[in-house]
């Protein structure tokens, strides 16, 4: 079963090349985020756009996080 599901992951990540390629680099810039904070710009990029992993203890994740619960909160003031 477990191959079944693997083989099936694959298949669809070729199918769909483009976006592949950006799961994979937002798992890696969360990854490098979860070692410790993103490595280049472009992490620091996809973190801001999609979010870091919750739990995931990075001075630039707890900062995104911070920002983005301030944000949220002025929002609902608003309405």
């Amino acid at each position: 079963m477990v191959r079944f599901v693997m083989a099936l992951a694959l298949v669809a990540a070729a199918s769909l090349p483009a976006q592949a390629d950006s799961y994979w680099e937002l798992e890696s810039a969360r990854a490098n985020a979860r070692a410790g904070g993103p490595v280049s710009e472009r992490d620091a990029e996809l973190l801001d756009r999609y979010g870091c992993l919750s739990g995931t203890r990075s001075a630039f994740c707890e900062r995104r996080d911070r920002r983005h619960s301030s944000h949220t909160e002025r929002r609902r003031r608003a309405r």
